[in-house]
């Protein structure tokens, strides 16, 4: 059975991220597995191991220290994972949601979300993680390898939940945008949602037309506004996004490869880290 993922940590997004999984949840009429996956520690950092400097018998007295110490971690870390799948849980009954399925695994965060959403509608996680909830001038590590690998829609929650009201679509006529106006027009996530539609760094008539032939594509009794932009996308959409009121912005995901990315920059990077709304990436 189909199912919204909703991946949470110990971070200030879990709130956001299990309240934007209800509000998914809901209008999908799916339940929603809550996972928490404890990370492997690499052994060598986590025992910072500078044994090979000291005798061997003291060697040895050291190497099991450290193995109780670790062992000891683990079993903190399990039993913060409990208390934060109990915690998250109750946010979400209280928003409404009457199906919580609570997933406790060891490993890798993306390998875990990647495995589980081979069951999922939808990937509900936070802009950063733990480590990361402070940088706020960047997006967490984790993001970009899930949502380059992801063939699932991924839903980044902002710091704060608002319910989504309206959707500002950014359109730039690539396969990933269609793959994100099909979805709009077709799921009943955005049922009865406003839409902006909004074409970047745009050239002249000819993307004018080809926007308006978007739109036209998804209207059938719904409210659909185009606008066009000669401005670099993420400030000219981060603008437009700002000024609605309940915006969640859609895209298509990561429409160049990862080397090109490292030398131009990623538009679905930039737009991620500075819009304070939840954003839907569409591979």
């Amino acid at each position: 059975m189909e199912r919204v993922l909703a991946a949470i940590d110990a971070s200030a997004y879990t709130e956001s991220v299990c309240r934007l999984a209800a509000w998914a949840a809901a209008r999908l009429e799916l339940p929603i597995e809550l996972l928490h996956v404890v990370q492997r520690s690499d052994p060598v950092t986590a025992r910072r191991d500078l044994s090979g400097s000291i005798g061997l018998g003291v060697k040895s007295e050291l190497m099991e220290e450290l193995v109780r110490l670790s062992e000891a971690d683990a079993r903190a870390e399990i039993e913060k994972g409990r208390a934060l799948l109990a915690t998250a849980e109750a946010l979400l009954r209280e928003a409404g949601a009457a199906n919580v399925v609570p997933l406790h695994r060891h490993g890798g965060i993306v390998e875990t979300i990647l495995e589980r959403e081979q069951e999922a509608r939808v990937v509900v996680i936070g802009k950063r993680g733990a480590s990361h909830e402070f940088a706020s001038d960047h997006i967490g590590s984790k993001i970009e390898r899930v949502v380059r690998a992801s063939s699932k829609p991924v839903l980044v929650a902002a710091r704060a939940f608002h319910e989504p009201r309206h959707v500002v679509l950014a359109y730039d006529g690539s396969p990933a945008a269609g793959r994100a106006l099909e979805r709009l027009a077709n799921s009943p996530l955005f049922a009865a949602l406003p839409v902006t539609m909004v074409m970047a760094e745009a050239r002249g008539e000819g993307d004018r037309d080809q926007l308006e032939r978007a739109a036209a594509s998804i209207a059938g009794g719904r409210s659909v506004e185009t606008l066009v932009e000669r401005g670099k996308a993420e400030q000219a959409i981060g603008e437009i996004v700002a000024g609605i009121e309940g915006a969640l912005l859609m895209m298509g995901a990561y429409g160049h490869s990862p080397i090109r990315t490292m030398i131009v920059g990623s538009t679905t990077t930039a737009m991620i880290r500075t819009v304070k709304a939840p954003v839907l990436l569409v591979r």
